[in-house]
């Protein structure tokens, strides 16, 4: 196989992940819009970024004006997984991933992407790698972009009920997994019952936003590590 197969290769491989972040993104891109990010900074994020739940949170915290350390330490405990899978990833690349190749398509590293290139039957090179990330990277963009503009000259009363259904839309990702496992029902429940604990609570000190994801995000990881612990046969 050539090196313009390899990226052509990729680039199929990669569209039906683009078509799926292209609806995804766009309610990234209207709720961003409703919480009062411009359509240009929206998609710049969008471009800079490519992490669906980082982002999601991120917009949460800058509307919620949250210091500049609170979105490095969500954004660390979010995005931790994306640098196990590229160390993961690193052990089935070919020689033409040098250094700096590395380092650029380490850009492109989501769960889907991970799990199509982990899932080749041979090494993947600097080209496949490229290919594999275009269309997720544009449908992402693409996405954010409709979803701003759209989000920005609908009347209020609709986007206020298309926000609402965002909510429901990420209930109906969540629950069908969680269906069919214990930890992950477990980790959900933990991270609403705290949630609500640290809302609702008279606490003696306010919590941004921002804390409060932190704080959920490692509570409930933690005990869902000590509740469940994966057994080395399950590694395997």
């Amino acid at each position: 196989m050539n090196r313009n197969s390899k990226y052509i290769k990729g680039l199929k491989d990669g569209v039906p992940i683009g078509l799926g972040y292209l609806s995804v993104s766009f309610s990234f891109g209207m709720l961003a819009v409703n919480m009062g990010l411009p359509i240009w900074s929206a998609v710049v994020i969008s471009m800079t970024n490519l992490t669906s739940a980082g982002q999601f949170a991120g917009i949460g915290i800058i509307a919620a004006g949250s210091p500049m350390v609170e979105m490095l330490f969500a954004q660390f405990i979010i995005n931790l997984r994306y640098s196990l899978m590229s160390v993961t990833l690193s052990q089935k690349t070919d020689k033409t991933m040098t250094l700096p190749h590395r380092l650029l398509s380490s850009f492109f590293i989501t769960d889907e992407i991970f799990a199509v290139a982990s899932g080749q039957p041979e090494d993947v090179g600097c080209r496949y790698m490229y290919g594999l990330g275009t269309a997720p990277f544009l449908g992402w963009s693409l996405g954010t972009l409709l979803g701003a503009v759209a989000g920005s000259i609908m009347p209020d009363p609709l986007r206020s009920a298309l926000g609402i259904a965002l909510y429901a839309m990420f209930v109906a990702i969540i629950l069908p997994p969680a269906k069919k496992s214990r930890p992950l029902i477990t980790v959900i429940g933990v991270s609403i019952a705290l949630s609500c604990l640290l809302r609702y609570l008279p606490l003696p000190v306010k919590l941004s936003g921002g804390t409060v994801i932190i704080i959920c995000a490692v509570a409930a990881s933690v005990l869902g590590a000590l509740i469940f612990p994966v057994k080395e046969d399950e590694t395997a």
